[in-house]
Order: structure tokens, then C-alpha cells, then sequence
């Protein structure tokens, strides 16, 4: 019988709970280490009581970066078989994360099917389910509607959402000043505006916080305090509107603290490589240290094909600077709605980000593998590559698509293989090319 609503309630209490002792295992670390973070904000357990399969992870300071991958259904492809592919290459790969964005009819029959065989924490968007689960437009919407949502997927066992609460009225007003190139480019945001603009009435899910707190409190649900205001274009990032919701972001991070509720805070969005460290830095000063999630951010806009190139080049600047965890981006970002193909790419620039910067931060153990491989490397032994790398089945099939004539070396350098020549002086061995067969 649990005497906590919450991860963060259990923290404050001193108790240590499972989920908590799992995240310690795999990160290295003490139960009690975790437990310390989790009550102080610095580090989130998302982990619905209703998602019953989860493996717990933890993200915040101190922790490996991790990753999250979105899929879900839209009204031009909506195929169920299709998106649940797109979850198992999510688990096969190891993203930690995977965010049901479904936008298009009754999406509670995926989501469902999706929290009951994924061990990887799901995250929602109630604001993109609310018009097509409430069966109403926007405009006849009310804020009981909203929260409404909200239950619903809290109920489903939904570990984190995005709830957009930052986007209050004096935030549109920094907005409607300084004027933008691309405006509002977060779908829930531009919603919310919307329904601001069209009915007169403050953002219900700033208006009515603490109701929604309430909710996320009762099934220990993580709010991701979602960047409304998130640049899309380079030109827009670090702009008032921007940097007037990050302030009214860390402000709602202490309310729900108080609710015991687990907190993340989303940023950027689109940013010039030389913003990323200040952002990240301006962004755990305003907001108490809460781990940062972070879309991209993509440095240069004019790649689209290859967006999840962009996103890896500021992903891993910006969790090297802090942030503490990725959404991935695919190839097909501001195009179309990814295919499996695509989702792997995301996942794997993601993935190399992520690692990249926990060797840059010193996170335990970050450099075994990179160590392992560099042994196989050693040794020119290609099956103990193969083990090792994280997409084993690419590499061994560029590998075999041109075939040395001997295995320890590889097409490219043939027996002017720079490992092979060294190892073989310092075995003792005469390198002697033109007699060699």
C-alpha cells in the first residue's frame, strides 16, 4: 500500500520507492542520491500508477541524456499497424521515451494498446486530442472540456504531458511586440492562442492550474511545461516572447512542486549553434534546475531531408550545456509524417547526440562501449564490432556490401590497413606489401 501520491511526495518523505532503486541501478548511482534529486525537482521519475509495464527512468541532473521519440496518428495517414512498428523500432533501439501525438479521430484505442506493451514512459499532448475527442470545434471548447482531457489520459496511464500553461496573456503580449518571422509554430500553442484570441478568455490550463494539478497529482503524472512560444526559425530564438514564457514557466515549475506534481520544462525549437549554451544555462537558472527537454534545437533551417542532422548538431551542444533530454527529430521534419524508415534515422542521430554528450559530461560508464569498440577495433575483430554497435545490422551489411579479400582489414585500405601495419610491427612482423598474398 503506497503512503505517497507521488515520486516527488515519497522523495520529501525520505522514502525510497522501487522505481527510484531501478533508476539508480541503471544510472550508477544510490537509491538515496536519486531520492535527494527527485524531492529537490533536479530530477523526474515519469511513471503513471496505471502504466503497469514501465521501466522506470530518470532525467534530470546526473543522468544519462535520454531521448523520446514521437509517432502517432494524423487525419492523412492514419495507420495503426504502421505507428505500432514505429513503438517496437523505438524499443529496439532504447528510446527511452515515446510521445503519442495522435491528432485525428478516437486515438484512446492506440494509446491504450501502446501504454500496455511499451516498458518506455508515454507522454501526450491533451491539447491535439481535445478536438477530436470531445467531437467539438475549438471555438465551442470550454476550459471543463480541457480538463476533461487532461482525466482522460491521466486515466489511461499517460506518464507525462505537455500541457501548455505558459502561454498567458502577459506572454502574448511580449509576443504581439516583438514581432516574428515565423510566429507560432507549436501546434498546441497555436491552439491555445487561438482560442484565446477567439473567445476573450485567459489560457485555462494557466487559469485553472492547480485543477489540472489536481489531476496529475492523483495518478503521479509529470507535467512537461510545454514552449508555446518555442522559435521555428533561427531568426525568432531568444526572443521576449520566448523568454517571457520560460519566466512564467519557471514560476509554474514552483507551483506544481508545492502540489508534489513531478515537473520538466520544454525549450527550443530553432537556435544559431552560439545561443544554445546561454539558453540552456538562462533556462535552469528561471526554472530551478527542472530537467530541460529540449526539440532539436535544429541550427540551420534551410536542410529540410535533413532536419534529424541539424537537430543531433544542437541536441548534443545543448545537452552538453544541460539539457537532459532530446526529442528526436526525423529526416522528414516540416515535410510530411515520418515513415519507419525516417523514424530510425531520428532515433539513431538522437541516440549519437545524447551519448556524445554524456561522454562530454562525465556521466558513469558513458565511455565503456566506445572503449569496447575501440578494443574490436584493436583487434580488427569485425564480429565483436558488430556486438557492440548500437545498429549492428547497418554496419555489418556496409561491411559485407563490398567484401576485403582478407577479414582483417576493411575495402577501404586493403592491407594498408593502419591498425593492421602497427599491429604487425609491434608483434614483431615483417610488412612487406608487394609479396604479400
Amino acid at each position: 500500500m503506497r503512503t505517497y501520491k507521488t515520486q516527488m511526495e515519497a522523495a520529501k518523505k525520505g522514502i525510497i520507492t522501487p522505481e527510484m532503486k531501478i533508476v539508480a541501478e541503471k544510472e550508477y548511482t544510490t537509491p538515496e542520491k536519486v531520492m535527494e534529486s527527485v524531492a529537490e525537482g533536479e530530477v523526474a521519475i515519469p511513471c503513471n500508477i496505471n502504466h503497469t509495464c514501465i521501466s522506470p527512468e530518470g532525467i534530470g541532473a546526473g543522468m544519462k541524456t535520454k531521448i523520446n521519440v514521437n509517432l502517432g496518428i494524423s487525419g492523412d495517414c492514419k495507420n495503426y499497424d504502421v505507428e505500432m512498428q514505429k513503438v517496437d523500432m523505438a524499443i529496439r533501439f532504447g528510446a527511452e521515451a515515446i510521445m503519442d501525438l495522435s491528432n485525428y479521430g478516437k486515438t484512446n484505442t492506440f494509446r491504450r494498446e501502446l501504454i500496455a506493451k511499451s516498458p518506455a514512459m508515454i507522454g501526450t499532448v491533451p491539447m491535439y486530442d481535445a478536438i477530436g475527442y470531445l467531437e467539438k470545434d475549438l471555438l465551442e471548447i470550454t476550459a471543463e472540456d480541457f480538463l476533461k482531457v487532461v482525466r482522460a489520459h491521466a486515466e489511461e496511464g499517460v506518464d507525462f504531458m505537455t500541457i501548455h500553461a505558459g502561454i498567458n496573456r502577459r506572454a502574448v503580449e511580449a509576443f504581439m511586440r516583438d514581432k516574428r518571422k515565423m510566429n507560432i509554430v507549436s501546434r498546441g500553442g497555436s491552439l491555445l492562442f487561438a482560442w484565446m484570441m477567439m473567445t476573450g478568455n485567459e489560457n485555462p490550463f494557466y487559469e485553472y492550474y492547480d485543477k489540472v494539478l489536481d489531476i496529475l497529482e492523483e495518478f503521479d503524472v509529470t507535467i512537461s511545461l510545454g514552449d508555446a512560444l518555442r522559435p521555428g526559425c533561427i531568426d525568432d530564438a531568444t526572443d521576449a516572447g520566448q523568454i517571457s514564457e520560460l519566466i512564467e514557466l519557471g514560476a509554474l515549475t514552483e507551483r506544481a512542486w508545492e502540489r508534489n506534481v513531478q515537473v520538466m520544462v520544454e525549450g527550443p525549437g530553432h537556435m544559431a549553434m552560439n545561443e544554445i549554451e546561454a539558453n540552456m544555462r538562462l533556462q535552469k537558472r528561471l526554472c530551478h534546475n527542472a530537467p530541460f527537454y529540449v526539440l532539436g534545437p535544429l541550427v540551420t533551417d534551410i536542410f529540410p531531408g535533413y532536419d534529424h542532422i541539424t537537430s543531433a548538431i544542437g541536441g548534443a551542444i545543448a545537452a552538453a550545456s544541460g539539457a537532459d533530454f532530446l526529442c528526436y527529430v526525423t529526416p522528414a521534419e516540416h515535410l510530411r509524417l515520418p515513415d519507419l524508415n525516417d523514424v530510425k534515422e531520428g532515433i539513431i542521430a538522437s541516440k549519437i547526440a545524447a551519448h556524445a554528450a554524456d561522454i562530454a559530461k562525465g556521466v558513469p560508464h558513458a565511455r565503456d562501449k566506445d572503449n569496447e569498440m575501440a578494443e574490436a577495433r584493436h583487434k580488427v575483430d569485425w564480429e565483436e564490432m558488430f556486438k557492440v554497435a548500437v545498429d549492428p545490422e547497418k554496419a555489418r551489411a556496409y561491411f559485407e556490401s563490398t567484401p576485403p579479400a582478407d577479414r582483417h582489414t576493411c575495402s577501404m585500405c586493403g592491407k594498408m590497413c593502419a591498425v593492421r601495419t602497427t599491429n604487425m610491427i609491434l608483434e614483431g612482423k615483417t610488412v612487406e606489401f608487394c609479396t604479400e598474398k
